[in-house]
C-alpha cells in the first residue's frame, strides 16, 4: 500500500496545521489478532516538527501500530489521535497529509521511474519540481529505467524522492532505506534533517540503530506490544553505563572496588572500565587526584544502550 498526498487546503479536519499540539498521540492503543495479543497498551506521543525513532525487535508490534495509523486496521481499544484526527474513520482526508515509504515499495513494472513520480504527484496534489529535481540528483535514480529493472533500492528511491519531494506534513517511514547502500543511507539522513528544518514531521521505523542515532530527537523502543523505553537519547543514555578510558600516573587504588564500576582492563598505565550514569561524579571526584593524566568518557551508542539493556537477544532480534 501506497499513502500518498495531495492539496493541503482541502482538508478539513485540522488543516492549520498541528501547531502547539502531538501530531501522533496513542493512549492505551490494544490490538489482537485471535488470541495473540500485537499491542498490549502503546503509548507514545510525537510532537509537530520532530523526528521520532520507532525501534524494537521482529514481532514487538511496529508495524501493526504503523498499520493502525495508516488506518490500514482498526484497534481494539485505546486512543489514537492522528493531526488532529482519527486515522480509522478520517482514513480519505488524513491520508492528503501524509506520505507513507513502506520497507518495500511496489510499482507499476511498465512504467519509468519517472512516469511513476509524475504519476503520484498529479494524483495527489503535485510535489516541488526543482526539488524533485535536486533529489534525483543526489539518489543517483535513472528516471529513464522501467520500474521492472528497477533493484530494490532503486524502487526505495523511487518511493523516497516521491515522499520528500511532497507537500506532506508527516512522513510516515517503515524501513525505508532497506536496499541502499551505505551512501545512500547517508544521504537519506541528510534528506530527513532538512525535511525536519522545514517543518514536517517524521515517524521512523527501522532496525539500523545508527541511523536513529543520527537523526532522530526521541526514541521509542517497543517489546513485546508495550512502549518500554521513550525519551531523547540523553534521557535513555542515563539508564545505562558510559565507557571511560584513562591514564595514570601512580593508581593505588582497586578500580574494581569502586562503587558503579564495571569491566575494568588494563594495558600498561592505560585503563578501561564503565560506570554507570549515576555513579559517574562520585568515581570522577575519587580518580581526580590519582594521578590522571587523560580521561575520555565516551557515552553509550544507541546500540551499546539497547544490547546492555535487553541483552543479546534483542539484537538478534532487531
Amino acid at each position: 500500500m501506497t499513502v500518498t498526498w495531495t492539496n493541503l487546503e482541502k482538508v478539513s479536519i485540522n488543516k492549520n496545521g498541528a501547531a502547539g499540539m502531538n501530531v501522533i498521540e496513542i493512549r492505551g492503543l490494544k490490538k489482537s489478532f485471535g488470541k495473540q495479543e500485537a499491542l498490549k497498551g502503546v503509548d507514545l506521543s510525537v510532537k509537530q516538527g520532530e523526528v521520532y525513532g520507532f525501534i524494537g525487535p521482529n514481532g514487538a508490534g511496529k508495524s501493526t501500530t504503523i498499520r493502525i495509523l495508516l488506518g490500514m486496521l482498526r484497534k481494539d481499544s485505546g486512543e489514537v489521535i492522528l493531526l488532529g484526527g482519527d486515522p480509522w474513520h478520517d482514513a480519505v482526508e488524513l491520508h492528503r497529509r501524509i506520505a507513507y515509504v513502506p520497507g518495500d515499495f511496489t510499482l507499476w513494472p511498465d512504467l519509468t521511474g519517472g512516469e511513476v513520480i509524475d504519476f503520484l504527484g498529479r494524483l495527489n496534489g503535485g510535489f516541488d519540481s526543482s526539488f524533485r529535481r535536486e533529489l534525483v540528483e543526489r539518489f543517483q535514480l535513472d528516471l529513464r529505467k522501467k520500474s521492472k529493472a528497477y533493484s530494490k533500492g532503486n524502487r526505495q528511491k523511487v518511493a523516497l524522492i516521491t515522499a520528500l519531494s511532497s507537500n506532506a506534513e508527516l512522513l510516515i517511514l517503515d524501513e525505508p532505506t532497506s536496499g541502499l547502500d551505505p551512501l545512500m543511507e547517508l544521504i537519506f539522513q541528510e534528506y530527513i534533517l532538512k525535511a525536519k528544518k522545514a517543518g514536517k514531521t517524521v515517524f521512523l521505523s527501522s532496525h539500523i540503530l545508527a541511523e536513529v542515532e543520527a537523526v532522530c530527537d526521541r526514541v521509542g523502543i517497543i517489546r513485546q506490544g508495550k512502549i518500554v523505553e521513550s525519551g531523547t537519547l540523553e534521557d535513555l543514555r542515563h539508564l545505562t553505563r558510559t565507557t571511560v578510558t584513562a591514564e595514570f600516573a601512580n593508581l593505588n587504588i582497586d578500580l574494581h572496588q569502586l562503587p558503579g564500576v564495571y569491566d575494568t582492563s588494563q594495558e600498561g598505565e592505560k585503563w578501561r572500565f564503565s560506570v554507570d550514569a549515576s555513579a559517574m561524579e562520585g568515581v570522577m571526584r575519587i580518580l581526580a587526584p590519582l594521578g590522571l593524566k587523560s580521561l575520555k568518557a565516551e557515552p553509550a551508542t544507541l546500540e551499546e544502550l539497547f544490547m546492555r539493556h535487553y541483552g543479546d537477544g534483542l539484537k538478534e532480534a532487531l
